[in-house]
């Protein structure tokens, strides 16, 4: 006798349907699985033998293959566990054949026939209702979607009670309220009004901040205020960075609740750990920092080839791996925001400390972050020391929640104006966007000589002076915002 069962595989951030084929026959006993099955995979023989026996169901006691279709997709994890324990009972008549039909059945069998949760169930879910089928697994499977119903089978047994009729509970997200997480307030911080200031201007725009000071001048405690000033993820970008929490295996509903994700790797994160990989290919902190921050503390200290990973996704907004099985494409549009010391002692230009590095230990220390990459850092800023005195006196500063109103503000009219954030306008599109003046052209070419700025840079000075332009509902880019735009690019920060 045979049966079939629906399931998914993951491919990078996408879950692609595939056929779970069993076929009973007479013969010697024996259990194989065919279609390219991992490690993983196999064992799982194993754990449906003993899963089935526990439920109270009987394992047959002859000849069972197993059959993934396509079979030359190659299959990754424990989520088939449930779907080949459905397709040997329904081949052996032990449950009926339609019992998993309009189905995706995902789930890992524990072997007492629990069913646990796997990976990628958010994955899952958009699968199933992008084919018109409902999820057939663990309860988590029916919470991982908000619009996504879902059959909760917490055991085999579970699977009795549908045989005799029991009611399929539809169960889902929407409506149910969280704790949400706490956000770190900008008000915590005193002083430093134009790190704030480039805050604002990065979180408005989506630019790429990198703050230059020396040690325990704020420059962690600022970049650990982003997200507090950047508007909650919209639906779309909510269900976009939780598929890649599922994949990964981490919790997403904050994510789902609207919190941007915050990602600070140590600066030993190999280019593996920032780009994604292994096997199967899992997303990298890039990827994870999805419509939200990737910090980047001591920059200079990560390694060169990790840096220079950066450059392309900074510019696509997407990672892109290429491996011996195909291409896998992650998302990666995030907002970047590095911190470094000026010298490797961190005391250059200090007004209090002198620094002890050598010219050519500092030019070292600065090269390790790379001329193209510096290039896409729109937003340059010195972040030194506070005043004491204003530590001391602990005055409230200005709220996360006073300068969210702004970038917010910022952005509608962004996009009520053009549909786009500056830092996505390119070409033709940007000229027509800044709305320039003869003299605003020629203050940018001569700024453009005199520091010697590449095409990149002049574009990015221009997306920086439009969101500028944006902070002030203004419609075309003046002098002054070009002024505070090329300031941040040009400024020398003297030892």
């Amino acid at each position: 006798m045979q049966a079939c069962v629906t399931t998914a595989s993951l491919q990078g951030v996408e879950a692609f349907l595939v056929e779970v084929q069993a076929d009973v026959a007479s013969g010697l006993p024996s259990f194989g699985i065919v279609g390219l099955p991992d490690a993983a995979l196999q064992e799982s023989r194993d754990r449906v033998r003993s899963a089935v026996r526990s439920a109270g169901f009987e394992f047959p006691n002859c000849r069972v293959l197993v059959n993934l279709a396509p079979a030359l997709l190659r299959k990754h994890g424990t989520g088939f566990d449930l779907p080949i324990a459905l397709a040997v009972l329904a081949a052996t008549a032990q449950l009926p054949p339609e019992i998993a039909a309009g189905c995706i059945a995902v789930g890992e069998l524990g072997l007492d026939g629990s069913v646990r949760p796997v990976h990628g169930l958010l994955a899952y879910a958009i699968a199933a209702a992008r084919n018109g089928l409902e999820l057939l697994g663990p309860p988590e499977a029916a919470d991982a979607a908000e619009a996504a119903g879902g059959t909760p089978c917490r055991t085999l047994k579970d699977l009795r009670e549908l045989k005799n009729g029991g009611d399929r509970t539809a169960s889902r997200l929407r409506g149910r309220r969280r704790p949400s997480v706490p956000v770190p307030d900008l008000s915590e911080v005193n002083g430093q009004q134009a790190a704030r200031r480039a805050m604002e201007i990065a979180a408005a725009g989506g630019h790429n901040l990198l703050m230059v000071g020396p040690p325990g001048s704020g420059k962690t405690m600022l970049a650990r205020r982003m997200p507090g000033i950047l508007p909650p993820l919209s639906d779309a970008e909510r269900l976009e960075t939780a598929l890649v929490y599922s994949v990964s295996g981490l919790d997403e509903r904050p994510v789902l609740d609207g919190t941007r994700p915050f990602r600070a790797p140590h600066h030993s994160c190999s280019v593996a750990g920032l780009t994604g990989g292994g096997a199967p290919p899992r997303p990298g902190e890039m990827s994870l920092a999805h419509n939200g921050v990737l910090f980047l503390d001591e920059m200079p200290q990560f390694a060169p080839s990790a840096l220079q990973a950066l450059r392309g996704p900074l510019e696509e907004g997407a990672v892109t791996l290429v491996r011996a099985e195909g291409r896998l494409t992650f998302p990666a549009r995030f907002t970047l925001v590095a911190a470094m010391n000026p010298c490797p002692c961190g005391f250059a230009g200090d007004r209090e400390r002198a620094c002890t590095c050598t010219e050519t230990a500092v030019a070292r220390y600065q090269a390790r972050i790379g001329g193209p990459l510096m290039d896409r850092m729109d937003l340059v800023v010195r972040v030194d020391r506070p005043d004491p005195r204003a530590i001391v006196a602990a005055e409230a500063g200005e709220t996360s929640a006073a300068v969210r109103e702004r970038v917010i503000a910022a952005r509608r009219h962004a996009e009520s104006t053009r549909r786009a954030l500056s830092s996505q306008l390119t070409g033709p599109r940007l000229l027509e966007a800044c709305r320039l003046t003869d003299p605003s052209l020629r203050l940018l070419e001569r700024a453009a000589r005199t520091h010697h700025l590449s095409g990149r840079g002049i574009a990015r000075v221009l997306r920086t002076a439009r969101t500028i332009a944006d902070l002030e509902q203004a419609f075309g880019v003046s002098e002054e915002h070009l002024l505070e735009a090329m300031s941040y690019r040009v400024e020398e920060h003297p030892r």
